[in-house]
């Protein structure tokens, strides 16, 4: 339109009628002198307080220039002419092609990595020229020949990662996942069902897109998993090797921190958490799910009909979310059979049996932490989960540096008395009888 352009939060409209009317007067004026339009954008994914929608939609009603309002969701303009334009993300083609233009030839030695990139992280055009501008940055050409190989795809990859952070770190706790399938002791049913769950993640866009699922059948794509299982079963372990496994991000989010007493508040705190994964599509970890999923009441008040409109509204995110959502519980039987059956992977993690903790104690020292004649049998005789074994084994740990000797027995004794200790729970004969 041969125009200038300006451009404003909409967060920074003064409250004050007459700051306002002010505002939008010497707005006019501006514009008409110097052929300008103004970009309010309002892009938080917070509801706006109705405070700061009334003065939007004021100033909006006494401007008499054209103007342009950005927002993430359809809203009203009170009493303005307007013309909408829904604003689709890009598309898995147009991100291909951005890439492609960005990285010149580059694309071609990365291994096909930025088709999967293209794919796995739903960016935009800015983010995927600051990715390559990063990626050119870590490695210049070498004897007149561009950088490549996996090294580069791999770097590739993390920057992708790096990127979608910044937003989800202020609402969740990231784990970096260090744990591996080697550390995960589980029977064998149970690691099978948790190999079929990264199975589905790597190999979503082949059937969902390529194959046509999604054209068939719009409902119920996403991939959620319920771990349930007594505290220190290994359920966050799960998650860390499922996330160490697919080289993508994890965040645990504490359900009985996210529902709030407040009719709404609930919905908002999930939608700014799944608005801010969704880029990444990062592995999303609730914890306590029974917080919010539990069995369904009658609806008596309002109270009761809104507590089921949250479970809808999670159940509804999950099931249209792109990455994974892993739902923990200590309480299996507390949850409503309605919701697990909109749940695709179940996964219970059960209390380990005495060969299953001998095995857990197996693995539980680094192989730089010195140990003298330990029994794994004798130690497996400690009824405690894989959780306390950890919390038993690294006290222990401690006591032996503070003694300046090897990690023996004896130090783990006393560590697993503290630690029962802490349990309020009896530590038998039969379970230390002859350890030293």
């Amino acid at each position: 339109m041969g125009c200038l352009l300006y451009r404003l939060a909409a967060s920074s409209l003064p409250a004050a009628p007459q700051e306002l009317d002010m505002v939008s007067r010497l707005w006019t004026r501006e514009a008409v002198l110097t052929r300008s339009i103004l970009l309010i954008e309002q892009e938080g994914t917070d509801a706006v307080e109705v405070g700061r929608e009334r003065v939007l939609t004021a100033f909006l009603d006494g401007l008499s220039a054209p103007l342009i309002l950005s927002v993430r969701e359809h809203r009203g303009v009170g009493h303005a002419r307007c013309l909408t334009l829904e604003v689709e993300p890009p598309s898995q083609q147009e991100r291909r092609q951005l890439w492609t233009e960005v990285l010149g030839r580059l694309d071609l030695a990365l291994n096909g990595a930025v088709e999967s990139v293209s794919r796995q992280f739903h960016v935009s055009a800015s983010a995927i020229q600051a990715a390559g501008v990063a990626l050119s940055s870590m490695d210049g050409e070498r004897d007149g020949q561009p950088p490549g190989g996996q090294e580069q795809a791999d770097r590739l990859w993390e920057i992708c990662r790096r990127q979608a952070r910044p937003r989800l770190d202020e609402l969740a706790q990231r784990i970096e996942p260090s744990a591996t399938w080697d550390d995960l002791v589980l029977p064998e049913t149970q690691r099978q069902t948790l190999r079929e769950i990264t199975m589905h993640v790597r190999h979503r866009h082949q059937v969902y897109e390529t194959w046509g699922f999604a054209a068939k059948e719009s409902r119920g794509l996403g991939i959620s998993a319920l771990f349930a299982g007594a505290s220190g079963t290994g359920k966050t372990m799960a998650a860390e090797v499922l996330a160490h496994t697919l080289r993508l991000d994890l965040y645990r989010i504490d359900l009985s921190q996210v529902v709030s007493k407040y009719i709404g508040e609930t919905e908002k705190n999930l939608r700014k958490v799944f608005d801010a994964a969704e880029g990444a599509a990062a592995i999303l970890l609730f914890d306590e799910a029974d917080a919010l999923f539990g069995k369904r009441s009658e609806v008596k008040d309002s109270h009761d009909r809104y507590a089921n409109v949250e479970v809808s509204y999670l159940l509804q995110r999950m099931e249209a979310y792109r990455g994974l959502a892993i739902l923990t519980t200590n309480m299996k039987g507390a949850l409503d059979p309605a919701f697990l059956r909109r749940i695709r992977f179940v996964v219970q993690f059960p209390f380990p049996d005495p060969a299953q903790r001998a095995e857990i104690w197996r693995r539980i020292f680094p192989k730089a932490v010195p140990t003298e004649r330990l029994d794994w049998e004798r130690l497996a005789r400690l009824n405690v989960s894989g959780g306390h074994i950890r919390n038993i084994a690294m006290n222990a740990t401690f006591l032996a540096a503070d003694a300046g000797e090897a990690v023996t027995m004896r130090q783990l004794l006393q560590a697993a008395r503290g630690e029962y200790a802490k349990l309020e729970k009896p530590l038998t004969e039969a379970e230390i009888a002859r350890w030293a």
